[in-house]
């Protein structure tokens, strides 16, 4: 009898979950990120997203890791990346901390997690990109970038998680624009690093969601 295989879309529950939670991933992109997670942690390895937000994308991450037996690591520091800061066009009121008057995150994304049974799938690293990446130690078997998208923010997780990807694994790169009209460039720079190094190639594009796989050494 051959063995089962891995369902390639979430849930409704875990759907119903996605699109309740704040963030700004559209629903087809959401599906999109859920089938390349569930290849992805069929290697045995943990997933990794940067840039968790509210975890709107994290309960995908994380029900495909639960899925395999494997680890959904999300980290960011919870402060919010540019564009969501006061007087910008994603900023939201609700999320900042009236006691120090900064954005805060991290509660909702608890509460987020929590509602979607997800919490003890979650290793939360509440940080800087950079220093999380320069002291994880192991392969990891998807990168999902997703942070901030300055090209100073945006080099810095691409530099610092895509060495840990494992042979085989997948790099995912949200807010791809090849048109600046339509969007900031700085993922679409790493986008286009990434396949130039000769170390990935692109097997699939949803909206502005790339998939690579890793097929060769280096960055």
């Amino acid at each position: 009898m051959p063995a089962p295989t891995a369902p390639t879309a979430p849930q409704p529950e875990i759907l119903a979950a996605f699109e309740a939670a704040k963030g700004f991933m559209p629903v087809d992109e959401g599906l999109a990120l859920y089938a390349a997670a569930t290849e992805a942690a069929a290697l045995g390895l943990p997933l990794v997203e940067v840039g968790t937000y509210c975890g709107r994308s994290t309960i995908l991450v994380a029900d495909a890791a639960r899925g395999a037996g494997v680890l959904a690591v999300t980290v960011d520091h919870h402060r919010g990346s540019e564009e969501q800061q006061p007087g910008w066009e994603y900023h939201d009121a609700t999320v900042v901390d009236p006691e120090v008057g900064r954005m805060d995150t991290l509660p909702t994304f608890r509460r987020t997690l929590h509602a979607a049974g997800l919490e003890e799938h979650v290793l939360a690293l509440v940080g800087r990109s950079p220093q999380a990446a320069a002291v994880w130690q192991a392969p990891v078997g998807l990168v999902f970038i997703d942070g901030g998208h300055t090209d100073e923010h945006a080099t810095a997780d691409y530099e610092g998680w895509a060495p840990h990807l494992a042979p085989g694994g997948l790099l995912i790169i949200h807010d791809v624009f090849a048109d600046p009209a339509d969007g900031g460039q700085a993922p679409y720079r790493i986008y286009r690093r990434a396949l130039e190094s000769g170390a990935f190639t692109e097997i699939s594009a949803h909206g502005s969601l790339h998939v690579l796989r890793r097929t060769g050494a280096g960055i």
